[in-house]
Formats: structure tokens, C-alpha cells, sequence
């Protein structure tokens, strides 16, 4: 239960502080890209497929080394595995320069620990190829199976990764430079922050250099030469400002009895009780021994005893305009534990006592 209260406690220590344009809001058009590819890795101890599509792939692959399986010939293949292969692309990424990749299994083979990647193109939404990939694996999962099907697993063997695997081969081409404009796009919509943006970059810059255009996005004026747009954008994105307060929200998960609430959320009067009722049931069967002379025999009689015991129940207030400082200091006299105390949020919630969104995850 401490560590629920030190999550409050971290809510409300934390003042509302100035953050730069760049911890907030990215710029339209400078994106990552994914991308994409299928291929073999090979040299797996026994560890690979036999499976139709990876020896389709098999033959594919000697085929363009120049050898021909003969017809009707089965390779036996367990040393091969067919896999997917993603990388991400950043922006502005230049021919030559490397990016790293995941490999992961697509059949059934059971580890690519020791394996090899053959190269691999990696192509993007629009079919083109941005990258080739090629290397050795590093994979962190080990599995073992016995002949009696006892196996062991750690982490997964079937996915690894390949630092700086794949080289860039094309560039993508972005919208940074091809008008008068850049625009920011807040991470978090918010029609506060949206203006107070604006707002920071023309008092510095000067009147009508932005200007909102809604609860994400920023419109600022910009140099058209790029050396000049890069320095341009490089001081207005270290611009500090102070961003709109978020909604009032209490995030409940049940399943790990976390509940982080934020500090806008404030209480309606309300009162509360918390408490139950403990119930014992106990078995206690006695012997019972006729007399002597009655001529009976001797029986077992049940005997349950039931026993039920109210807890302390206690009640507390919450007056108008009771912040969550009140509310974790109330709670924690009270001795909630977390489950307790989502079903006396859930509670206040229902009845309309909670200025805020709750949301169970």
C-alpha cells in the first residue's frame, strides 16, 4: 500500500513548470518510416523449419546464386528458418547510414540463436526499397526440450536483433523545406496549449509569426533558405513556455491495483462509510453416546457454528472544493487498501461527487 500512497505524493510535490516547444510538439513531416522485409536466416543448429514457404524460399534464394535443385528433391532444410525483419527509418536518414532491426520467426522454428541473416530488402508503404539488411543475430531468449516433451523457456528465443544491420539505401524526401511555413503538432491536444504556443513564438519572434489553427497544430512562418530555416527552428523549438493544465482524470488499473489521480480532480460534498461484515462458518461434529440401557447406537451430530463480526466501520466527509491532497491524507487515516479504494472512487463517481474523469484500464 506504500507504494500506491508514494504515487499520490510525486502528484503533488510536482509543480506546474515552463516546458520547451520541443518536449511538447513535434514538426509535421519529420516522421520516422517503417519498413519491412522478408528473408531466410540461415545457419541455425538444427533449429530452423521444414516448412513449404521456407523451402520455396530455400530454392528461391540458391536459384539466385545460380544453383538448381533437381526436380522432385526435398532439402532438408532444419538449418534455415524463413523470418519477417522491421526497422524503423528516421527522418532525414542519408544513403549509407545504418539503422538497427528485428528479426522474428514466421514458422515454426524453434530458436534463431546462432543465426544469420541473408540480405534482406526492406521496402516502405510505397513498394520502394529504403534499406538492405544482412548479419548476425543477437538473440537474448534459449529454449531446450527433452526427448520426454520437457521443455524450458527463457524470454523468446524466436525474435533477435541486429544492430546497425540494415544500410540505408534511398532517402525519403520530407515537406520541411518545400514551403514558407513549418507547423508544430502537439503531442497532447489541447486548446490551451495550442495558443499559449502561439503565443510564446510571437513575443519573441514578433506579431503574426503563428498562429493556432486548431487544438494541435501551430502554423509558423519560416525562411525559405534551409541553412537559415535549420537555425531558425533550432531557437524556436528551445522556446520555453507554460503548457495548458491537462483534464482532470483518476486512472484506475485493476488488474495491477495501481491509481494515479491527477491534481485538478476535486470532490463535491459527499460522505462515505467504509467497512463490512466478517463471516465465520466452523465445522465442530460431536459424538453423541446413548445410554446404557436405551439399546441405541452411537451417532455423530453436526454441529456448525456461524459467527459474524462488523468490522469498525468509519464515515468521512468531503467538503466542497476538497483537492487531492484531502483526499489521499483522508484515505490513508482511513487505511483503504488499494482495492478499497477503487470501489470508493467508482462510488463517488456514480454519485456525481467527482469533478474529473474516471478511467479504468
Amino acid at each position: 500500500m506504500k507504494q500506491v500512497w508514494l504515487i499520490f505524493t510525486l502528484l503533488l510535490v510536482l509543480p506546474a513548470e515552463a516546458a520547451r516547444i520541443k518536449d511538447v510538439a513535434d514538426v509535421e513531416g519529420v516522421r520516422a518510416n517503417q519498413l519491412v522485409g522478408y528473408g531466410l536466416v540461415v545457419g541455425l543448429p538444427g533449429t530452423g523449419e521444414q516448412s513449404p514457404f521456407t523451402e520455396q524460399s530455400f530454392r528461391t534464394m540458391l536459384s539466385n546464386f545460380g544453383i538448381s535443385l533437381p526436380a522432385g528433391m526435398k532439402a532438408q532444410i532444419k538449418n534455415v528458418a524463413a523470418v519477417a525483419v522491421h526497422a524503423e527509418l528516421p527522418a532525414f536518414a542519408k544513403p549509407g547510414q545504418t539503422v538497427d532491426i528485428t528479426v522474428s520467426s514466421v514458422g515454426s522454428a524453434k530458436s534463431l540463436r546462432g543465426g544469420t541473416l541473408m540480405q534482406t530488402f526492406l521496402t516502405g508503404l510505397d513498394g520502394n526499397v529504403y534499406a538492405v539488411a544482412q548479419g548476425s543475430l543477437i538473440v537474448s531468449g534459449l529454449g531446450a526440450e527433452g526427448l520426454d516433451g520437457s521443455r524450458i523457456l527463457v524470454n523468446t528465443p524466436t525474435v533477435g536483433r541486429i544492430p546497425n544491420g540494415a544500410i540505408v539505401e534511398r532517402e525519403v524526401i520530407t515537406p520541411f523545406s518545400q514551403n514558407e511555413f513549418i507547423t508544430f503538432n502537439l503531442k497532447r491536444s489541447d486548446f490551451t496549449t495550442s495558443k499559449r504556443l502561439a503565443e510564446a513564438i510571437n513575443s519573441f519572434m514578433g506579431p503574426d509569426t503563428a498562429y493556432s489553427l486548431d487544438a494541435t497544430s501551430v502554423k509558423v512562418r519560416a525562411p525559405r533558405d534551409i541553412s537559415q530555416r535549420v537555425s531558425y527552428l533550432s531557437t524556436l523549438e528551445n522556446l520555453s513556455f507554460e503548457p495548458g493544465d491537462h483534464s482532470a482524470k483518476i486512472i484506475i488499473n485493476s488488474r495491477t491495483g495501481t491509481i494515479v489521480i491527477g491534481k485538478e480532480v476535486r470532490l463535491f460534498p459527499a460522505a462515505v462509510t467504509h467497512g463490512g461484515l466478517t463471516v465465520t462458518i466452523a465445522e465442530n461434529p460431536r459424538v453423541v453416546q446413548p445410554n446404557v440401557l436405551a439399546e441405541g447406537q452411537t451417532a455423530i451430530e453436526e454441529n456448525t457454528i456461524i459467527d459474524v463480526s462488523p468490522e469498525q466501520s468509519r464515515m468521512f466527509k468531503f467538503d466542497p472544493g476538497v483537492t487531492l491532497d484531502d483526499l489521499v491524507r483522508t484515505v490513508n487515516a482511513v487505511g483503504a487498501a488499494p482495492g478499497d479504494l477503487m470501489a470508493i472512487l467508482e462510488a463517488l463517481k456514480e454519485a456525481g461527487a467527482i469533478h474529473g474523469e474516471l478511467v479504468v484500464i
